[in-house]
């Protein structure tokens, strides 16, 4: 998931796995695999960033949490 803002400068968790695309209009929109369409202030190059985190950060296994093992 990536946070993004909406235009109207509200915070929104977006799934990244959905994005289809991204295109600056000039706002930047994005379209995703279920055809819902979103506008958020970030350019297309920080969602784009923000999603490649997103891939390194699950494919590197950073977002499994150890737990403790209780004694």
């Amino acid at each position: 998931m990536i946070t993004l803002h909406r235009l109207n400068g509200d915070e929104m968790t977006l799934n990244a796995e959905l994005i289809l695309t991204i295109e600056a209009t000039p706002d930047t929109h994005i379209q995703t695999v279920d055809r819902r369409q979103f506008l958020v202030l970030e350019g297309v190059d920080e969602v784009v960033a923000a999603v490649l985190e997103y891939r390194r950060l699950i494919t590197s296994g950073g977002h499994l949490v150890a737990i403790p093992a209780t004694a």
